[in-house]
């Protein structure tokens, strides 16, 4: 049996699973997230961290296919990291210095959301699929194509960056890229928190919402599947600015599948329901044949999808 490590880079924590050629975490576990301005501290560390489950495993570099890495950047074909704010980093040939820190090769590097969406169409929500469009809808929202089994990456990284898609063009407040009107100002729970407090603000409508102190992104779809008026009027806003991004990322992708995943598909059915509704109606009636479905791998979808740019080589 041969293994290989599945890495999912985030601002607080390094999630690191050992995955079987048949593709079964064998066992995760997480490092602190060691900051600065390069990579080096935190690559000791996880090489570290493989070597302590080599030993316990009695695992021979041999055994090992190589190391699938997800990081928070825009990353390239060649494995160069466009800078990684929430970390501190600038642009780093991140393959070239794993693989030299690390000591093991190959290293394949690919964005988080990316690499998430290839985790659901290898082993999730999108497995059967011939290509899949996954949205993730979390603090922000990510978003990754999967066109025959491999990420959709574009000559700068950015391909699947549907969360900064412009939807208003008249938007006012700035989103967190420096932009204005970006999908991310409405759809992530972020987003969603801010329009809720807009409609509370601006409509007289009764509800339950009035009576929270600070209301969340689940609180609002929590009114909202209990028919609270205003909570669905607010939560329809929302999908239809979804909708509409999807509906023109289709027009330029055309996958299959759409997956939406993130902390708020918690919403369930009820959530992927509107978001159906709102694309079906901004798009060509032969267009309106997708599958939606909810993402299935939660937390492992960074592994697992960052084991997959290694078990697809393989394969």
């Amino acid at each position: 049996m041969k293994y290989c490590f599945g890495i999912d880079i985030g601002g607080t924590t390094v999630k690191i699973g050992l995955v079987s050629e048949n593709g079964e975490i064998v066992t995760r576990w997480e490092v602190p997230t060691r900051k600065g301005s390069d990579p080096t501290g935190l690559l000791e560390d996880v090489k570290v961290s493989l070597e302590n489950c080599m030993a316990e495993r009695k695992l021979e570099k041999t055994d090992i296919l190589g190391i699938g890495m997800a990081a928070p950047g825009p990353v390239t074909a060649d494995g160069v990291l466009h800078g990684c704010v929430n970390i501190g980093w600038g642009d780093v040939e991140l393959k070239k210095h794993a693989e030299k820190v690390i000591g093991i090769s190959p290293v394949c590097i690919g964005n988080d959301a990316r690499v998430a969406a290839l985790g659901e169409a290898y082993f999730g929500a999108g497995k059967g699929a011939k290509s899949i469009l996954m949205v993730t809808l979390g603090t922000g929202v990510g978003g990754g194509v999967v066109p025959d089994g491999h990420i959709l990456m574009g000559e700068s990284g950015v391909a699947g960056e549907i969360g900064h898609m412009t939807i208003d063009p008249y938007e006012t407040a700035v989103c967190g890229c420096g932009k204005k009107g970006c999908l991310e100002q409405y759809a992530s729970a972020t987003g969603m928190v801010r329009a809720t407090e807009r409609f509370l603000k601006e409509k007289n409508t009764a509800s339950v919402l009035r009576e929270k102190d600070a209301v969340s992104a689940k609180d609002l779809w929590d009114a909202a599947k209990a028919g609270d008026a205003l909570a669905n009027e607010i939560t329809d806003f929302v999908c239809d600015r979804l909708g509409s991004a999807l509906a023109n990322a289709i027009y330029l992708v055309d996958t299959e599948r759409i997956v939406i995943g993130g902390g708020v598909c918690a919403a369930g059915q009820f959530l992927l329901n509107k978001i159906e509704a709102s694309y079906n109606s901004k798009v060509f009636s032969h267009s309106r044949n997708k599958t939606f479905a909810l993402a299935e791998l939660g937390n492992d979808a960074g592994i697992m999808g960052a084991a997959a740019l290694i078990l697809q080589d393989a394969e």
